[in-house]
């Protein structure tokens, strides 16, 4: 796993800034996805933690849950439960990412097993504002964002009308292209996530 850069200072122009300290907000959102154990219970606990980092400039958003069978895991993987979640914040994209990863360990997910081996819990920033990074420990937007309708469908689900940072084109109609393009299914499993 590489080491996170330290934290620097924030700079986006027309950013909104919190009430008590000032500093500059963003909306962010994060996949989510768990295929072992309760996957449902995982993927709630997850999407309440993630609330408590919502700033409240702006409403904090989840999709629907979806299931899917497994992308790039191994032969009889079990399928997963995605959803994707909103939110205004103020941390930089790497304190967002440290947070992730630590509550990926305390809700069981190993850093230890095979790329892409199941696991109970994954969360991936999706995109932070207009930040545009390549670092070995963090690329945003997610670079395997427009590959994956499982990831696509439930962001089109929530901001429709969102344009990537570095895209052209808003989310709904990159995923209606993608779901145009795809063999694979995906169904709702539950209306709300939260």
């Amino acid at each position: 796993m590489a080491p996170l850069p330290a934290p620097g200072p924030l700079r986006h122009a027309g950013c909104p800034r919190t009430p008590l300290t000032g500093r500059l907000t963003m909306r962010a959102a994060i996949a989510l996805g768990s295929n072992l154990g309760d996957r449902l219970a995982l993927l709630k606990t997850a999407a309440r933690r993630i609330r408590t980092l919502h700033d409240g400039n702006g409403p904090f958003l989840s999709s629907p849950v979806y299931e899917t069978a497994p992308v790039d895991c191994p032969e009889g993987s079990p399928s997963f439960l995605n959803a994707v979640v909103e939110l205004s914040s103020s941390l930089p994209p790497f304190d967002l990412l440290a947070l992730t990863r630590t509550w990926e360990m305390e809700l069981g997910r190993r850093h230890d097993t095979p790329k892409n081996s199941p696991r109970p819990i994954d969360l991936d920033l999706l995109f932070v504002g207009t930040h545009q990074i390549s670092h070995k420990a963090l690329t945003l937007p997610h670079p395997r964002i427009l590959e994956r309708l499982f990831v696509l469908q439930p962001l089109a689900d929530i901001c429709p009308s969102r344009i990537l940072p570095g895209m052209l084109e808003p989310v709904h109609d990159i995923c209606d292209m993608r779901r145009l393009q795809s063999s694979r299914a995906i169904s709702i499993y539950s209306k709300c996530l939260l």
